[in-house]
């Protein structure tokens, strides 16, 4: 059998969670420090992608990366295309793996003491130190976690990527595409084991998030204890 679905998916999940990685951690800080009349709209539309159907980010990509796109004009010029493609696999999973990095490290970062962050400026700290030096170092659990899930995302992606990038042998052609021919062709052996082997990950990378956050909530629970402790001496 050839694996080589399988190491587009991990090669495509990886690059997309490194690319969500940044974009999601500087967006959530930006939105936490952004308080403007259009908060609400910039954050629904970061979270859009979670609830669109992944065709129709992928008919979307496809305008936005086409052929006929300001885009695409500009890379036909140099006898270059990014429809079909490894690179616009990597950008589909990232649009649709996006949502669960943002949100989870917003969430994180808005759990952190403001009194902290307060002091710091006070101190004379800028914002992009306390940004790099207070808020990433102790919102890291959350980052982690939003990182873990936004591979599991971007691993399982199938609509927006199969737009895209096709299903090109040795090319584009990742698992849940692989899965999506394999069952239409009738090859339920093929399917079944494409099946076995992204359960399997998913499920270890689902495991690997809730007891990395059972460690994190044991520990924030100890450290409130212990300074209930001190207050009652």
């Amino acid at each position: 059998m050839d694996y080589t679905p399988l190491i587009i998916s991990i090669k495509t999940a990886a690059a997309a969670t490194a690319m969500v990685s940044v974009f999601g951690i500087f967006a959530s800080w930006f939105m936490c420090r952004y308080n403007g009349k259009f908060k609400s709209l910039i954050d629904s539309v970061f979270l859009l992608p979670m609830i669109l159907p992944p065709t129709v980010i992928g008919y979307i990509l496809l305008i936005a990366i086409g052929k006929n796109s300001l885009l695409g004009k500009f890379l036909y010029r140099f006898d270059l295309s990014l429809i079909f493609t490894w690179p616009a696999l990597v950008l589909a999973a990232s649009v649709v793996a996006f949502p669960l990095m943002y949100k989870t490290s917003k969430a994180a970062f808005e759990q952190l003491d403001p009194d902290i962050l307060d002091a710091a400026r006070t101190l004379g700290a800028g914002e992009f130190k306390i940004f790099s030096k207070i808020m990433i170092p102790n919102a890291w659990p959350g980052i982690v976690a939003g990182a873990v899930l936004s591979f599991a995302r971007a691993l399982g992606e199938f609509g927006a990527t199969l737009m895209v990038g096709g299903s090109i042998p040795d090319k584009t052609l990742t698992v849940p595409i692989a899965i999506f021919f394999a069952s239409e062709s009738g090859n339920s052996k093929e399917a079944g084991l494409w099946v076995a082997i992204i359960f399997m990950i998913s499920l270890l990378v689902m495991t690997i998030v809730n007891s990395y956050e059972g460690k994190i909530s044991k520990k924030s629970r100890i450290g409130k204890e212990l300074e209930a402790d001190e207050h009652l001496y």
